[in-house]
């Protein structure tokens, strides 16, 4: 990833951005000599889907972030172009994909919360982050989905599998959804218990991060093996299997704290 923009190098104090989205896809603006950037707001405003909220967050290292949602069929200024949000992440800065993925995020909840879920009335934006009821008063947040992956370490190999959910032929690691009452401890041994029929011991935590496709967070462990035989669970995993570190086969791309992980594992950090 890019260390910073280099479009934006002198005008950090200023500078207003507009991250605008289009079903999910960010639209950049294509530069002759520094690569692809995130436009003014200026430039891109007008693409706004009539009567659609403007988000807006201050930039940490200086000017403003704007968020808008631009319709499916609309026509882009020449000079840009649309990219999956995720590929942006060999693009932008550190903090321009945080970003657009935090609009992403919240142009999604955006839409998803027209009425209340309690009295059924319209709701307006009380905060850039809530919104309340317009009858009832009720305030409502955006809601995370969380879930965990874990690496599953047994001597020198690691347990790479491929979820059925992956369309590109590639191996990561174990994960799923955090359910109602459970840790994030709990929720880790029970997923690699379903997907492979594994214990582990010696869990710990590694670090996060934050998955905008559409609302999660996920967070990453270490384990290492303890017991029992390599189980696929078919409606989960099309496969998987214990692989070393001179053997590995095609694993997730940097944009995700899979292959952190993994990377990691193969520089024996972990």
């Amino acid at each position: 990833m890019k260390a910073d923009s280099p479009f934006y190098s002198n005008m950090k104090d200023s500078r207003q951005l507009g991250f605008a989205l289009c079903n999910g896809n960010l639209i950049l603006k294509e530069g002759e000599a520094s690569g692809s950037f995130i436009p003014l707001y200026d430039e891109v405003k007008d693409l706004r889907v009539p009567g659609s909220h403007v988000f807006s967050f201050a930039m940490h290292g200086g000017g403003t972030a704007y968020g808008l949602e631009v319709a499916d069929d609309a026509t882009l200024p020449e000079g840009m172009k649309a990219y999956p949000l995720r590929q942006t992440f060999f693009i932008l800065s550190n903090e321009e994909y945080l970003m657009a993925g935090k609009m992403r995020e919240l142009i999604f909840w955006n839409k998803e919360t027209v009425y209340c879920g309690r009295c059924g009335a319209e709701m307006s934006f009380d905060t850039e982050i809530s919104k309340k009821c317009d009858k009832c008063g009720h305030v409502v947040w955006p809601a995370l989905q969380i879930a965990i992956i874990v690496l599953i370490k047994r001597g020198d190999e690691v347990l790479l599998v491929q979820s059925r959910s992956i369309r590109k032929d590639y191996l990561g690691l174990v994960a799923g959804f955090v359910e109602t009452g459970e840790t994030l401890e709990q929720a880790v041994v029970r997923e690699v218990k379903e997907e492979t029929g594994l214990r582990i011991k010696n869990l710990r935590y590694f670090a996060s991060q934050s998955w905008p496709y559409p609302c999660n967070l996920m967070a990453g462990f270490v384990a290492d093996y303890e017991s029992g035989s390599l189980h696929i669970q078919e409606s989960e995993l099309r496969k998987g299997g214990w692989y070393t570190r001179d053997n590995l086969p095609p694993v997730p791309d940097e944009a995700s704290i899979a292959r952190r992980l993994i990377d990691n594992w193969v520089a024996g950090k972990i």
